[in-house]
């Protein structure tokens, strides 16, 4: 993102952005002026970039960025095709019509039912094409950038829902979502990273976070399509919600097409010239702006990592400061399954086991996922007030308190009450984790890693979620849940609150606070260890920026 160009007569702090507005008629518009090679021109350059990132309000960002915030939102929603379909594949379990096409009649009080081994197979078959996704993603980014290996998986995206489409039965069907899976994987780690790049600092949580309303949105829209078509009789109640993925691709494929390339990628592959006209699409002309002092923050941030670890493989994002930052961002991730979320995510198939009739319980998981909607649009109010660790701790304790309540329920001999009880208890998590664990995720992972190596930790933690889902959420979830299998009922949340409460306590002594950093700033603190409980407090001098040798190793 593009910084305002300083006026030494007013600095470079918040009475400048106040001029933003007025344009500047020393706004750089021609090719760039490349960065000198003195280190101490160089400093001075991005010193004034950061401080000019530090100076700007929500409102002064959002006008001078509000193309940078368009194209980012654009590239963000390809994230609903993921969170329509595993809805949707989790909800069909539990689905009549589909349940009888591609089920095994099990008895006649459960009728036909998906078994526990098939839906193992399709959440863990699933897990293992994101993963695959993901880190082809991460290694062609690299290389080619964001918007061309998007592109390439919204094409072959198209093909594959034929597949699941069509499919005669339920081998078939596997397949189909395999494949589907793989460029999921793409747009679940393309979103974050992308935000994270071409936001400013003061939009960057707003953006980043927005990643996990298209969740929302995209199980929402499931959820809707699901309940409105559960009491159709015939095979069109099931293949209607497939083909429904093919409104996508297209639209999405011409967005791509013509959204600007994120500006540190250019930079980190030399094309600055290319870097300063990605720069002046990402923010407002007349708005006084001045790329030169961008790029020079953005090349400073980069030779510092490079002096730390040249590499951009993702063996680099294991060593030296690196490793720690990967933690983070895998544990982050992780904590969307450690959370519970494979419980209470599982929506109407849950409810259908508490004893609630189908009809109901679609329409409380379509309930469900406006709750979640909405508690992620709330959370946009105070992501500028609070710290991205305070609300991770604070919507975590409830979500660790909501499963305890949910297996103590579950001890007594079941009515229909308690049933309820369960059920409202599960949309009450579902607000709670989209107001606070839910979208703060994606912008602690988008933040945390280096610039160098964003897209490879954002791959490796999203990586550490489909690995978490494997196990938890494809394996132990469907057999404690699944009436011919553990039929564990309300009981699964003592295995989930159980898990939570370990995750919790790794919070409070590992997470550390990115709000109101930038890049830079977050590579002198990684590299001078701060403790994480220090994070949000400490003070960085000018001379930090010129850091030691010892600490460059």
């Amino acid at each position: 993102m593009a910084t305002p160009e300083p006026k030494t007569e007013k600095g470079t702090g918040a009475e400048h952005a106040d001029e933003i507005e007025k344009g500047n008629s020393n706004t750089n518009t021609g090719a760039f002026v490349h960065v000198p090679l003195d280190d101490k021109a160089l400093n001075e350059e991005a010193r004034m970039g950061t401080e000019v990132e530090h100076s700007f309000t929500f409102l002064t960002a959002i006008k001078t960025y509000k193309r940078a915030a368009f194209w980012s939102v654009l590239i963000s929603t390809t994230v609903v095709m993921e969170g329509y379909d595993v809805t949707l594949l989790s909800s069909f379990y539990g689905y009549p019509r589909f349940r009888e096409r591609y089920g095994e009649w099990l008895d006649e009080e459960s009728g036909y039912q998906i078994s526990a081994d098939w839906q193992t197979k399709f959440n863990c078959l699933g897990a293992f094409a994101n993963i695959i996704g993901a880190l082809m993603n991460g290694l062609l980014t690299a290389r080619y950038g964001h918007r061309k290996v998007l592109m390439a998986s919204l094409v072959f995206l198209t093909g594959f829902i034929f597949i699941v489409f069509f499919a005669p039965n339920i081998e078939t069907m596997l397949a189909g979502q395999f494949l589907c899976n793989i460029p999921w994987g793409v747009f679940a780690t393309t979103g974050p990273a992308y935000a994270a790049e071409v936001a400013p600092l003061a939009l960057r949580g707003y953006l980043t976070a927005y990643v996990n309303l298209c969740w929302c949105i995209g199980q929402f829209i499931s959820a809707g399509v699901l309940a409105g078509l559960v009491n159709n009789p015939t095979q069109w109640s099931y293949r209607i919600p497939f083909a429904i993925q093919w409104i996508w691709p297209v639209p999405l494929f011409v967005a791509a097409w013509m959204a600007p390339e994120s500006p540190w990628f250019l930079a980190r592959q030399n094309r600055l010239d290319e870097a300063k006209k990605s720069l002046q699409r990402l923010s407002e002309p007349d708005h006084g702006v001045n790329y030169d002092s961008t790029i020079a923050m953005m090349v400073q941030t980069n030779q510092m990592e490079k002096e730390e670890r040249a590499g951009v493989s993702y063996w680099d994002a294991f060593r030296g400061t690196n490793l720690r930052r990967t933690e983070i961002a895998c544990m982050a991730f992780m904590s969307q399954i450690t959370n519970g979320g494979a419980l209470c995510y599982s929506g109407t198939f849950f409810f259908q086991q508490t004893g609630i009739n189908d009809d109901t319980a679609y329409y409380i998981g379509l309930g469900g996922t406006a709750i979640a909607f909405c508690g992620t649009i709330i959370s946009w109010t105070y992501l500028h007030k609070w710290g991205r660790r305070t609300i991770w701790l604070t919507g975590f304790t409830a979500l660790v308190i909501i499963l305890w309540i949910i297996g103590f329920l579950a001890i007594p001999e079941q009515t229909m009450g308690l049933a309820w009880g369960q059920s409202i208890l599960c949309i009450i998590w579902l607000g709670a984790y989209s107001m606070t664990v839910g979208p703060i995720v994606y912008t602690l992972v988008s933040e945390i890693g280096s610039t160098r190596l964003r897209t490879q930790t954002v791959v490796l933690a999203r990586s550490t979620y489909y690995i978490g889902n494997i196990i938890c959420g494809g394996t132990i979830q469907p057999r404690l849940l699944a009436p011919g299998a553990w039929n564990a009922k309300g009981k699964t949340a003592f295995f989930w609150s159980s898990l939570a409460t370990l995750t919790l306590v790794w919070g409070y002594f590992r997470l550390v606070e990115p709000k109101d950093r930038t890049y830079g700033e977050l590579e002198i603190m990684f590299l001078r260890n701060v403790p994480a409980r220090k994070f949000a407090d400490y003070k960085i001098e000018d001379s930090d920026a010129k850091l030691n040798d010892d600490e460059k190793k």
